[in-house]
């Protein structure tokens, strides 16, 4: 019983649950919208569904009315989830400039304090310093 326990609750299952949960609600909701879009095209273009255009016998309507279709929900979730998401997460949890690395900032330390042992300041043509001529 204790290891279906450590399964239930180990790592993000909850919160992928409820990610597919809100994908799912969400999913209608674009539809909707993508309906709703379509029919606003075929009042201005006569039909909404392009299905049974075949000029010169070819079908291409099925293909049109996805490729519509596909760009209207394209739009949809770039400006109502993807664009106020990054623009809310910059805003509330803005990135930290990266800084040194740790191993760069200790082997820095670590010159600086070879550097002042031998009585020279980093960087100044001390042992590492990249002048060819400090190495003797």
């Amino acid at each position: 019983m204790s290891g279906f326990k450590n399964f239930i609750l180990r790592g993000n299952l909850v919160e992928v649950a409820v990610a597919f949960i809100m994908a799912t609600a969400f999913a209608a909701v674009v539809t909707a919208t993508v309906d709703l879009i379509m029919d606003l095209v075929g009042k201005i273009g006569g039909t909404p569904n392009f299905s049974n255009y075949k000029p010169g016998g070819v079908s291409v309507g099925a293909w049109i009315t996805a490729l519509v279709s596909f760009l209207i929900l394209s739009a949809i979730v770039y400006f109502l989830i993807v664009k106020p998401y990054t623009v809310a997460k910059d805003k509330f949890f803005p990135s930290e400039d990266p800084g040194t690395p740790a191993d760069v900032a200790v082997l820095e330390e670590i010159r600086d304090l070879l550097a002042a042992q031998q009585g020279t300041r980093p960087g100044s043509g001390g042992p590492g310093s990249g002048d060819p001529g400090s190495l003797r």
